[in-house]
């Protein structure tokens, strides 16, 4: 996931649809990388509620705070964090 122009305080305008799509892309690599309970607390994200996926936003995010081998991660869902208020 390379988002390089992206910043918390530049942050991108999410809508619905880019948010679930960033949140599949962070499942996939989850599992790609073995962080099976990341994964997990993704999935089926595209069928969510918003209050839903927010809650399973601030959850994931809960889980990769202290990992720094994640750290792509975080920020991504800091990115989407930023953005729940459009969902």
């Amino acid at each position: 996931m390379a988002y390089e122009n992206e910043t918390l305080r530049w942050p991108t305008n999410l809508d619905h649809a880019a948010i679930v799509g960033r949140l599949v892309a962070i499942r996939e690599s989850a599992r790609a990388s073995g962080f099976a309970e990341l994964a997990s607390q993704l999935a089926e994200v595209e069928g969510m509620t918003a209050a839903h996926i927010g809650s399973c936003v601030i959850a994931a995010m809960t889980l990769v705070q202290e990992r720094p081998e994640h750290r792509s991660i975080a920020t991504q869902l800091e990115m989407i964090a930023m953005n729940l208020k459009n969902l």
